[in-house]
């Protein structure tokens, strides 16, 4: 296992590993794999066009040394006549052309996907270093490459020999045939000559994909050190993201205090827990929490209703419910509605009396009706 600095590689690349490295070009590719495809796209290629192919090139062989006398009596069209030749046999060959075009295209992509890194096109000396060249040479990917290659000419070898040992009888005859049927017979053989001892880079492939993922992965493993220093570098250090949060929470609260002097009514524990209600017939359907505290925040809350003469009613169950059960600036409950409809109409009752302001000696509201699974005990 690699280690840097005393540490094992035992951690997983992170996603901004990642996304570096496949902007440096280091993605998992599979050259079996391109070499595979190749040659499976040009037997199938050769196998659905080759019948064409061969009807095109023959008769531009033909044609190009059985020209009409008046072409050869006359110098100055034989180069016209020699280029539309050449046009023909590169127009019968075109379609066999562009799909291995395609294939040599998209089969690289297939394991690692799209890349292009303008860095991987940068000069760097270990590219030209003797000593780089033999570390490389003698690395153990040197190795893994060379048993690759020993283990594809085993296997293709094996195969062929199989082949031919199998078609002897048919590669005897061959040369009893005339050259039509020979030519025929022969280009047929190589095509499934081609495919048969293609196919053992099946296993190759197999293999060797895998192998890619993982080498890959591993070279882009990570220490848990470099983990953590990639964390407090994208995510900030944990002391000051800590006290980015208060700043926050303290601009919240300054926010949510700004809100209480609209509030109609504020609902008490009476000291554990204090939120601010509003409600506007014309405008909202249902009663809105302004601000809500506890503890500190709650003291904080009576502070400004009283300075700012917002009644302050007491009411435990109540308090507590709309506390726990509804966020800041949401409408209450359904099941809240009687109970703060009891609290804001004894309000309505005593503004209309002339009361502003009521703190103290205000009515306690004990036993307004709460659903069960509304109800907060503490």
């Amino acid at each position: 296992m690699a280690q840097e600095g005393g540490q094992e590689r035992t951690e997983q690349a992170t996603p901004k590993r990642l996304r570096e490295a496949r902007e440096k070009g280091q993605i998992a590719r599979s050259k079996e794999l391109t070499t595979f495809s190749l040659l499976f796209a040009s037997g199938i290629g050769i196998f659905l066009l080759g019948g064409n192919i061969i009807d095109s090139l023959m008769s531009a062989m033909k044609d190009s040394f059985q020209p009409s006398m008046d072409k050869m009596l006359d110098a100055s069209k034989l180069p016209g006549f020699f280029l539309a030749e050449l046009i023909n046999a590169l127009t019968a060959i075109a379609p066999l052309l562009a799909l291995l075009v395609v294939v040599a295209f998209f089969a690289p992509i297939a394991l690692g996907g799209w890349s292009f890194s303008p860095d991987a096109l940068k000069a760097k000396m270990e590219r030209i270093s003797p000593i780089s060249g033999i570390k490389r040479i003698f690395s153990w990917k040197s190795v893994v490459e060379l048993v690759k290659a020993l283990a594809k000419f085993g296997l293709v070898a094996v195969v062929a020999v199989l082949f031919i040992w199998g078609h002897k009888e048919e590669l005897v005859v061959l040369s009893n045939d005339d050259i039509n049927t020979g030519l025929s017979a022969s280009g047929e053989l190589l095509l499934w000559a081609f495919l048969i001892v293609s196919s053992p880079l099946i296993i190759v492939v197999a293999i060797d994909v895998p192998f890619q993922l993982w080498n890959h992965a591993k070279q882009l493993r990570m220490t848990r050190q470099e983990v953590r220093d990639e964390s407090k570098e994208t995510e900030g250090n944990p002391e000051v993201r800590a006290r980015v949060r208060s700043i926050q929470r303290e601009m919240a609260k300054n926010r949510m205090m700004a809100e209480v002097p609209r509030a109609d009514v504020i609902i008490t524990n009476p000291t554990h827990y204090a939120v601010a209600i509003k409600y506007d017939q014309q405008k909202m359907r249902a009663p809105v929490v302004l601000a809500k505290g506890k503890e500190l925040v709650a003291a904080q809350i009576r502070s400004v209703a009283q300075t700012c003469k917002i009644p302050v009613v007491s009411a435990p169950a109540l308090s507590r419910s709309i506390y726990h059960s509804t966020d800041l600036n949401k409408e209450i409950p359904t099941g809240l509605y009687i109970a703060v409809a009891q609290v804001l109409a004894y309000v309505y009752q005593l503004r209309s009396k002339g009361y502003s302001h009521f703190s103290q000696g205000a009515k306690k509201f004990d036993d307004v009706p709460i659903p069960d699974e509304l109800r907060k005990d503490v």
